[in-house]
């Protein structure tokens, strides 16, 4: 059993974290960076805390993932999609992906949103698993979608979606 878990907006400090999760070989492939330096993703970072949308999220005062939340407008201000989810290595298999969706559920039910959509690349079973497991639906494929430039191709993403109800 996972102890208690809290959701937190990132902060400066997180820097280090959050490129290291960004950059990680393991999680880099399924998110949206590129690999680069620390100097280059450091104005990427701040523009995510400007815009309020990076979180981390803890067990017991010890992080163990992050995600972004970006919401919608007007008429889809139900809508909050959410991206760049991962657990930092060391904690893979241990339950906290699942854990961490399930806290997100709640989260964004309480903020107001209705919706929760998001996007993982069709050749990531584990992730799609995982989504499928905490009620996330399949709602479609995107061709294309996402570009690997040091690989030169193109993936598929599958948008999947849970409703808040």
């Amino acid at each position: 059993m996972i102890p208690a878990t809290a959701i937190r907006k990132a902060v400066i400090t997180d820097l280090d974290y959050i490129y290291d999760l960004y950059m990680h070989p393991a999680i880099n492939p399924f998110l949206l960076y590129e690999v680069m330096d620390k100097e280059i993703f450091t104005p990427i970072f701040i523009q995510l805390l400007q815009d309020a949308v990076q979180y981390i999220y803890s067990d017991n005062d010890k992080d163990v993932g992050m995600f972004k939340l970006i919401p919608h407008t007007y008429r889809s201000a139900h809508t909050v999609y959410l991206g760049g989810i991962a657990v930092h290595p060391q904690f893979a298999g241990m339950g906290y992906g699942r854990s961490m969706l399930n806290a997100i559920k709640v989260f964004t039910k309480q903020a107001g949103f209705l919706r929760i959509e998001l996007s993982v690349a069709a050749q990531n079973e584990k992730a799609i698993n995982l989504y499928k497991k905490t009620g996330f639906l399949k709602e479609g494929i995107l061709k294309k979608y996402t570009y690997l430039k040091k690989e030169d191709r193109y993936l598929d993403e599958i948008m999947m979606a849970y409703l808040n109800e």
